[in-house]
């Protein structure tokens, strides 16, 4: 089986080393760049399957690398997942627009990052195989809303509505039990695990983004619903 490529591209030379280190022993070939305008020339003369990428960079920031790599056919379905600050929730939002696959706030845990990532070439390697009749068994379908885990589509009203890794399991942790209250504990542990630890805020954010999301598609999209106090409900149809 052929060595999956991951490149790191973050001017923390700690990150760099400690997180090459794990996904090496993991099995994945890392190569890692300490600014944005090195990790572009690499990547554009040997794109990545995945690239993991700091925003906060010299010479060519995260948001900017991505645009550039958006623009090139070799690298403009690569999947990206970029490391945040906690204060860069404006970042964030802009980058996901730009196509990011997901985010990751600093300081992270390297299990998950690990575990997004596999998600991530899990799902680009279902992308590219021929269309087949999904699979019951990995299929839910909650009135207008269908979530394929084994292929990571999300449809509502059969519009497609492209979902970072954490917004897909956030929909799914919701809509298995219609009408029922999850608390934001319940979903951090839904979307994160339960050895990892976010706070509300993020939580909010992520279901702020996924009402623009199904809105893109149905401005009347109103299934989520937020409990004050409590956490959020998926309503029936």
């Amino acid at each position: 089986m052929t060595q999956q490529n991951i490149v790191l591209v973050d001017d923390d030379r700690n990150i760099l080393t400690s997180v090459s280190i794990a996904l090496e022993a993991e099995g994945f070939e890392v190569r890692t760049y300490s600014d944005g305008d090195e990790a572009l020339h690499g990547l554009m003369q040997r794109p990545a399957d995945l690239a993991v990428l700091d925003i906060k960079m010299p010479r060519l920031n995260g948001m900017e690398l991505l645009q550039r790599l958006k623009q090139s056919p070799s690298t403009q379905n690569m999947p990206v997942i970029f490391l945040t600050s906690k204060d860069e929730e404006v970042d964030e939002v802009m980058g996901l627009r730009m196509g990011a696959d997901d985010y990751i706030t600093k300081p992270f845990s390297q299990v998950l990052l690990m575990a997004r990532i596999r998600a991530l070439l899990r799902r680009e390697q279902l992308r590219q195989q021929p269309v087949t009749t999904p699979d019951p068994a990995n299929v839910m379908v909650r009135g207008e809303l269908m979530l394929d885990s084994a292929r990571h589509v999300c449809t509502w009203k059969n519009a497609s509505v492209d979902l970072t890794v954490t917004e897909f399991l956030l929909v799914k942790a919701l809509a298995q039990r219609v009408g029922h209250v999850k608390s934001r504990d319940q979903l951090m542990d839904a979307a994160y695990g339960e050895s990892v630890y976010v706070d509300d805020r993020t939580i909010d954010s992520h279901i702020k983004r996924l009402r623009k999301k199904f809105r893109v598609v149905d401005s009347s999209f109103e299934q989520i619903e937020t409990l004050y106090g409590v956490g959020y409900k998926y309503k029936e149809d």
